[in-house]
């Protein structure tokens, strides 16, 4: 662990906890398991780039779904 995947845990782990707990209120399965897949992948990927492209790119579904 570095400060970089350290980092990008905290953005994204609370960017997907968010949508969960909105997915859960709303009762919408999308936010929902993006939320869970947000918060949970940055224990599996340990290339930076990697990280920060895969949550850019989960987060940008959030919206555009």
């Amino acid at each position: 662990m570095n400060t970089a995947n350290i980092l990008a845990s905290i953005i994204f782990g609370s960017i997907g906890f968010a949508a969960f707990v909105y997915g859960k209120k709303q009762s919408s399965l999308k936010p929902l398991v993006i939320g869970v897949i947000l918060m949970v992948y940055p224990y599996f990927v340990e290339n930076p780039i990697a990280l920060y492209a895969a949550g850019v790119v989960l987060t940008v579904l959030l919206f555009i779904f």
